[in-house]
């Protein structure tokens, strides 16, 4: 078929225009100035179950410097006080842990950047964590970070208890920090979520959560997981677990 050229040049036109339609603007969930004092901090986290969020305690949920430390410490009971989750451990720290007042939701409209610098322990018998659980459910569960008594970052996604992919990533053993992302993005089926890890800017593996789409997820840091899997005995002093210039951005509606 044949077209006048006034006609060719405006189909032209319109399909470069289709073609480099402009994604809609990032919205910022969660700015990298949240740790920048208390009162921004109390505006985008929660932690009121555990030690030291409240504004005159702090001392296991601290900021300084525009830096979440999370601290752990060894409970002085000569008999460790348990804790009342089944099968009721004994705790033999006490320690931080914070949730994000938004929780994420991978729509197919949608796609979400989760960023932030982490100085981490890395002893045995240290437990710290960034990651993402369900709100209704377990799983889904992402392991942005996870470092578990070794120099290795654990990235993780469960579909179940027992399908389980892990990528281990070496990590520096000098607490500097390193630069951790992942991006989520929803599968073209509408159902599973497509989750890039990256560490200091560099893609490090690509996993998928079955199922994750629509699924409402917390973000959490915590250092309130020590011993169990990361080995035993923990440390005999303070633990601290640092993390800087943390963002959560959602492209999309």
């Amino acid at each position: 078929m044949i077209f006048p050229s006034n006609l060719k040049a405006t189909l032209a036109l319109t399909a470069t225009a289709i073609y480099f339609h402009p994604a809609h603007a990032a919205t910022t969930v969660i700015p990298s100035t949240s740790f920048s004092s208390y009162s921004t901090f109390e505006s985008f986290w929660w932690g009121s179950d555990h030690n030291g969020r409240n504004s005159t305690d702090h001392s296991h949920i601290a900021l300084a410097s525009s830096t979440l430390s999370l601290i752990a410490t060894p409970t002085s009971n000569a008999v460790p006080p348990t804790s009342t989750a089944n099968p009721n451990p004994a705790i033999h720290y006490a320690s931080g842990a914070i949730h994000a007042q938004s929780q994420i939701t991978v729509t197919s409209a949608n796609a979400y950047t989760i960023s932030g610098e982490f100085s981490s322990p890395t002893a045995v018998g240290t437990w710290p964590a960034f990651f993402q659980q369900a709100v209704n459910s377990w799983p889904p569960e992402t392991d942005i970070g996870e470092w578990k008594g070794t120099a290795n970052n654990w990235f993780n996604t469960f579909n179940t208890s027992s399908i389980v992919k892990s990528t281990l990533v070496s990590w520096p053993t000098d607490l500097s920090f390193h630069a951790l992302k992942a991006v989520l993005t929803a599968e073209s089926n509408g159902a599973d979520v497509k989750i890039d890890f990256y560490m200091d800017n560099v893609l490090q593996t690509t996993q998928y959560g079955q199922g994750f789409v629509g699924q409402p997820l917390w973000l959490i840091i915590n250092l309130q997981q020590m011993e169990g899997s990361s080995g035993t005995p923990g440390p005999s002093g303070t633990t601290t677990y640092k993390v800087r210039n943390l963002e959560v951005t959602r492209s999309g509606s």
